[in-house]
């Protein structure tokens, strides 16, 4: 007989997405700058999963499905993690919650309830806080689950996490949890970043993870980070039997913990919660991308042990991302404080989350011709960590007349230019734009320069 053929559509497949995942984990990881929401980084994952599994004699160590994050940067030394820090499994529905509760129980071999912890789902950097002899030792990034990056200096700057333990912490002990922002926090950093013409974040996440990973832990001290515990490493003595123990010897040693959470006994009571959650999600002050579920019992997680890169004993159940479909009505040019010269996109006014949106920023012109807008374009809109309205795709490219970016200042005239190697194209009018003119002013007054009280943007 001949020897079987490989299906070469779904190698060329799998090579593409294998490349297209492992440019977008350098870019979320390691850059802090992803293009694609998490929802839509999950399916090229799911994906991906799916055609390994059809096509078994296509699979690879290499696969990004068998990686977790992204290698630590060269600039920071590099941590070893004693015990891997792995990402979890997805459940996307009710049905993929109910597979999982089946799965524990198939595999502890009964038929009894099980107790699963639930709480939610941070969107932020990952972070392993080793504390020796009581006395915080060392922190360190994720990194790609087996070395992560030294950030010690950067995390003793975030006041809420405890320099030292109780007496009753094991002698040697790590915290894993989550670094992040919460919305206000990184709304008024960013205005902030615009005033100081600094760097403007996407969202809370990547504020976060940005702040943390600063070569220059002073920036890092200006930075309104926090810090949540939820999970253990590496530990030379048990703190409690269940997970709900753990969160609870967490807060009496001063960690603050993702709230709300529950323990329950079945995949309807998870899934009443996830929805309860997502419904007033709006209320609680930091992102959330889900809900995470664990067996409760210590001794349980330590049975079930681990599968590739994400343990048996726990998933995440995923919030869909908030998109709604609307029209770019008009895209108009803004010129900042120092010129630059920014695209928005003048929308149909379309509820996104709760939150009726009818503008959003296009970036530049390297973003504009990315994504093929025009005006009377449709596309998908998302808020980016839920509060920057944000153009995801256009759903007719080529049906209209791409932007063409002005070379000349809409307010004033003069040259515009863009130098090379920078993605901004800037007026050359200085103070004779009226434009400049009055954001200059506006820094001028503002708290972040002179702070003159009575003196804002109306005035």
């Amino acid at each position: 007989m001949p020897p079987k053929k490989k299906n070469t559509g779904a190698a060329e497949e799998i090579a593409a997405l294998r490349q297209e995942i492992a440019r977008h984990d350098i870019l979320y990881h390691q850059k802090d700058a992803p293009e694609v929401s998490d929802t839509e980084y999950d399916l090229l994952k799911r994906r991906l999963e799916k055609l390994e599994r059809d096509n078994p004699s296509l699979f690879s160590a290499e696969s990004p499905t068998q990686k977790v994050g992204a290698k630590a940067l060269r600039d920071f030394k590099k941590v070893r993690h004693a015990v891997p820090m792995l990402s979890l499994s997805n459940a996307f529905s009710a049905e993929d919650v109910g597979d999982f509760i089946d799965r524990v129980k198939k595999f502890l071999k009964t038929d009894a309830s099980v107790e699963i912890l639930a709480e939610p789902k941070i969107d932020g950097l990952s972070c392993a806080i080793l504390y020796v002899d009581g006395k915080l030792d060392r922190a360190a990034t994720r990194g790609d689950g087996e070395e992560g990056e030294d950030v010690t200096e950067n995390i003793l700057t975030i006041a809420s996490i405890p320099r030292t333990l109780p007496k009753d912490a094991p002698e040697r002990i790590e915290i894993r949890g989550e670094v992040y922002m919460t919305r206000e926090d990184f709304l008024k950093m960013n205005k902030q970043q615009e005033a100081e013409d600094g760097k403007i974040f996407a969202n809370p996440r990547n504020a976060a993870a940005g702040s943390l990973r600063q070569l220059d832990p002073a920036i890092t001290a200006k930075r309104p980070l926090k810090f949540f515990g939820y999970s253990l490493g590496e530990h030379s003595a048990v703190i409690a039997k269940t997970q709900e123990g753990i969160r609870e010897k967490l807060a009496k040693w001063g960690f603050d913990t993702p709230e709300p959470a529950t323990v329950v006994k079945s995949a309807e009571a998870l899934v009443e919660f996830h929805a309860d959650i997502y419904r007033n999600r709006a209320k609680i002050p930091y992102d959330l991308d889900g809900i995470v579920y664990k067996v409760n019992d210590i001794e349980f997680q330590k049975r079930l042990g681990f599968i590739s890169r994400s343990p048996r004993w726990a998933t995440a159940h995923k919030f869909a991302a908030e998109h709604a479909e609307t029209t770019i009505e008009k895209i108009v040019i803004q010129v900042g404080r120092t010129g630059t010269l920014t695209p928005v996109a003048e929308l149909t006014p379309v509820n996104v989350g709760g939150v009726m949106v009818s503008r959003a920023t296009l970036h530049n012109e390297d973003e504009i011709e990315r994504k093929g807008a025009f005006e009377g374009a449709s596309i998908i809109i998302q808020r980016a960590g839920d509060v920057i309205p944000q153009v995801v795709r256009v759903l007719n490219p080529g049906a209209g007349k791409l932007f063409k970016f002005p070379k000349k200042c809409p307010e004033c005239g003069s040259l515009a230019l863009r130098e090379e190697d920078e993605a901004a194209t800037r007026c050359t009018g200085g103070l004779i734009c009226p434009a400049q003119a009055v954001e200059r002013l506006k820094h001028f007054v503002s708290k972040y320069a002179f702070d003159i009280e009575g003196l804002g943007d109306k005035i």
